[in-house]
């Protein structure tokens, strides 16, 4: 009888902490899902088709750098109940909150801009024009967030991460391709290595896959979501356990898209060359037997359109929360467009200028996608510096503030990523630089 009575304890344990743990899911999981945007997936499938699998160790690098800057938005969302930019103002004075602002408000636009990219190249394999993707997914994207509670938006926003999955299927079927090599060939990639060796190129494309897993608006966004949804002290174990949920599902499926392309195409004999997505489905269709192809080309559309669709949401979402919360307008998802009418004006703002630069004729789009997630990096530094500061604050976070553990995590990143951006620095200033530096180390 104590051994039944014992069990029966431990499963309504277990049950009453996953329906905790249920109802706390949403930030973490939304805003890395969502960083799996437009920008990500043209990025991860040009690097698969370049490099092979031999980028796929960057993602083992990533699972753990993003986790650890985002649940540090966790607890300091939880305690503090501020969000980022309100946060900056009140430690560090309006000075650094400008910078912060004006950082994050040009970052987002410029990535906004590639959410629409991503989008309208999707629908154009289906035949819509541009112009009807903008108007109709600038509609939408407003409707969603007119639900009045954040709890409606959050259920609508979890359904359309269920979509990222859609490029699972689409690498097993790369990997049968009469020229793709073995899964245990792609196993390989997972040991650090630059493919080619250190160039100006190489470093470019390590920015880029950083800089499309950790930017400056996922943390805007996470600690905000964090503070509209409610979350105190007590669920902040949980909300790190979400977050590291969203940061492997995350890299999951940016491992698949690479090893997709990589297969398919960097294995392709000749190497097929591609520089956007559209390109990959093309390529793809005429390669897997039995009509896979065209069912490829048709995941590879509809995954990229959800997850630019994820991203605009969550980009615009997270610079509205940020105007508001430096203006002290009202700023939440659970206030109606009567209650917070500049919440709701900003948001939309930033869709129709950001969506009106597809409309340009012969803009350089696949450009533009590709250097938005290097500036991303570039800038991410500023951002993680104010948050480890913060946390470092007994006056902000009291008992909660960083472990020694947590400290050399999140300084260990952002010394990284100011490292590669500086190289980065140096390969654009002094072409060549690198490939010379590395020959003569060698």
């Amino acid at each position: 009888m104590y051994f039944i009575s014992k069990t029966f304890h431990q499963l309504t344990r277990f049950k009453r902490q996953m329906m905790l743990f249920l109802s706390i899911l949403g930030p973490g999981i939304i805003v890395l899902v969502a960083d799996n945007d437009a920008g990500g997936i043209q990025t991860y499938a040009v690097t698969g088709s370049r490099t092979g699998f031999g980028f796929l160790w960057i993602l083992l690098l990533l699972i753990p750098m993003a986790y650890y800057v985002q649940e540090m938005t966790v607890r300091v969302g939880a305690i503090t109940k501020r969000g980022h930019a309100e946060m900056i103002f009140e430690g560090f004075g309006p000075r650094w909150g400008w910078f912060c602002i004006v950082d994050l408000a040009v970052i987002n636009w410029l990535t906004l801009v590639t959410e629409y990219i991503g989008m309208c190249m999707a629908m154009s394999m289906f035949g819509v024009p541009p112009i009807l993707t903008f108007i109709g997914v600038t509609l939408i994207l407003f409707l969603v967030v007119l639900t009045g509670k954040y709890w409606t938006f959050e259920k609508l926003t979890l359904l359309f991460c269920a979509f990222n999955l859609v490029y699972i299927p689409a690498a097993f079927w790369a990997m049968k391709t009469p020229t793709a090599p073995s899964w245990l060939e792609a196993g390989k990639g997972l040991i650090p290595g630059m493919p080619g060796g250190l160039s100006g190129d190489m470093i470019f494309l390590l920015l880029a896959n950083i800089g499309t897993t950790i930017t400056p608006w996922q943390i805007v966004f996470q600690q905000s979501a964090v503070v509209d949804k409610g979350l105190d002290i007590h669920d902040i174990r949980f909300g790190k356990m979400e977050t590291l949920v969203g940061a492997v599902l995350t890299c999951v499926v940016a491992a698949f898209i690479i090893i997709t392309t990589a297969a398919a195409l960097h294995h392709h004999n000749p190497p097929i060359a591609i520089e956007d997505v559209r390109q990959t489905a093309d390529a793809l269709t005429p390669l897997l037997p039995h009509g896979q192809g065209e069912i490829a080309r048709k995941l590879f559309a509809i995954g990229l359109f959800d997850a630019g669709f994820l991203g605009a949401l969550c980009i615009s979402l997270s610079s509205s929360w940020a105007v508001g919360e430096v203006f002290g307008w009202a700023h939440s998802l659970n206030k109606s467009v009567k209650d917070a009418p500049w919440f709701y004006v900003i948001y939309l703002l930033l869709l129709l200028s950001a969506g009106s630069v597809v409309l340009i004729p012969n803009a350089p789009l696949v450009t533009i996608t590709m250097y938005v997630q290097v500036v991303a990096v570039t800038l991410l530094p500023a951002s993680l510096l104010f948050l480890i500061l913060v946390l470092n604050d007994d006056q902000f976070m009291g008992k909660y503030v960083n472990t020694r553990w947590e400290n050399i995590a999140n300084w260990t990143i952002v010394i990284f990523v100011s490292l590669a951006s500086s190289l980065c620095a140096l390969s654009t200033l002094y072409p060549g630089l690198l490939e010379h530096l590395f020959r003569k180390g060698a």
